[in-house]
């Protein structure tokens, strides 16, 4: 089965950025995590099995962190790509 891929960008409340980063950079489905410049502080590349678990990472990870004041979610496509 393939899995489901998901950019989340994520605002930190300013000066809790390497704690937001610490608390997520160890969790299974993050598969990525960088710290950027501009409107957003970290970005993550999160895999999962189905879009319920995606919704379970962003309720129960997510959501509780307190430092986090924003994510924007981006599902991967793979529209128009040719596996070969």
């Amino acid at each position: 089965m393939k899995k489901i891929e998901a950019i989340i960008l994520v605002v930190a409340r300013p000066g809790t950025e390497e704690k937001v980063y610490e608390k997520l950079k160890k969790h299974p489905n993050v598969k990525e995590i960088y710290r950027v410049y501009g409107e957003y502080d970290l970005i993550l590349r999160v895999e999962v099995d189905t879009i319920e678990d995606l919704d379970r990472f962003h309720d129960e990870v997510l959501r509780r962190i307190r430092e986090i004041e924003l994510t924007e979610t981006l599902i991967a496509s793979t529209y128009g790509l040719k596996e070969g």
